[in-house]
């Protein structure tokens, strides 16, 4: 059978071969009503543009990452990871940010189109619209170090909770006793997993958190947080930064400030972001086991793929404390 052409579908449609292109061209100019019964002709004769055909091409094989917080040093490790793990297994990684001003969702509808096997989603929460486009087109979802509010949503992530309380139990030890935490994005699993393990760690020890602020997982929110808590009149001689950017930050300020790191004020992180172990930090933290996360990310895909009635599984890691010089 001949391959359809846009000349065919001009042809069958009254219209000229330039109208077709505009027709399939977003950004071209058309009228509305033109463009649909362009469309609409194209479907039922089963045409497929060039353009179309070469992403459809190129996304075979393709996990599709969207990261919306590449300046947390935590995501591009992970991307590394991911990358390396897809080339060992003859795959390929293609790497979606969120630009200012837009949303994952919005990213996604355009992931779509480029059909990859599936999308892996770090640092983000979803619609549940666009989770549902994604299961009509068949491509498995998978959230990266989130979990949301959708029992259908599939997701990997560590032991935020268990590590929480590792690090509770750590400052109890060394005998603090004014303890305060650093939150991150109050709506986000990650921050209520991690400062809730923390929590109930305190509270079975009779302790109370002695102060909260956020930092909004940033390295500016932390210089900012770790300022309010520092100027205080009776200062914290303990913080906990549920992540290590906004823990790296704590500890400048405290330099600043002319504190002790740990004698007058120790400080612990989450994550173990490379910069964690550099000699001028020497941060002590939870460790995220990435490579872990990342194989259980691509296990659940292929699951999927393979049966698509499979969703709604959340695989956690186990993680655990790294002790430095900081806390």
């Amino acid at each position: 059978m001949p391959e359809i052409t846009a000349k065919d579908i001009a042809h069958a449609a009254g219209v000229s071969q330039a109208a077709v292109s505009r027709a399939f061209n977003p950004a071209a100019s058309i009228k509305q009503k033109k463009r649909e019964m362009i469309l609409k002709v194209a479907r039922e004769m089963g045409y497929e543009p060039p353009a179309l055909r070469s992403l459809t091409e190129a996304g075979t094989g393709a996990i599709a990452l969207i990261a919306a917080d590449l300046d947390n040093p935590f995501y591009p490790v992970a991307a590394d990871t991911l990358a390396k793990a897809l080339f060992r297994r003859g795959r390929h990684l293609i790497l979606y940010t969120v630009p200012q001003g837009q949303t994952v969702d919005d990213v996604l509808r355009n992931v779509l189109k480029f059909k990859p096997e599936a999308a892996i989603v770090a640092s983000a929460t979803l619609s549940s619209s666009v989770v549902a486009a994604c299961r009509r087109q068949g491509m498995p979802i998978i959230l990266f170090n989130r979990t949301q509010h959708d029992p259908n949503a599939t997701a990997v992530v560590c032991d935020n909770y268990a590590g929480g309380r590792m690090i509770a139990r750590r400052f109890l030890e060394q005998g603090r006793s004014r303890i305060a935490v650093i939150g991150g994005v109050q709506d986000t699993s990650t921050h209520r997993e991690r400062l809730r393990g923390f929590s109930d760690a305190l509270a079975e020890a009779g302790v109370s958190v002695f102060a909260q602020t956020s930092g909004y997982f940033s390295y500016q929110g932390g210089q900012s947080a770790a300022l309010e808590l520092l100027r205080r009149p009776q200062r914290p001689d303990a913080i906990f930064a549920a992540n290590d950017v906004m823990a790296l930050a704590t500890i400048d300020v405290a330099r600043t400030l002319g504190l002790s790191v740990p004698d007058e004020l120790a400080i612990i992180g989450f994550d173990d972001i490379p910069m964690a172990s550099w000699e001028s930090y020497r941060l002590t933290t939870v460790r995220q086991p990435t490579e872990r996360m990342v194989t259980d990310a691509l296990e659940l895909i292929d699951a999927q793929l393979s049966d698509r009635s499979i969703e709604g599984t959340v695989r956690t890691s186990p993680v655990r404390l790294i002790p430095r010089d900081s806390g």
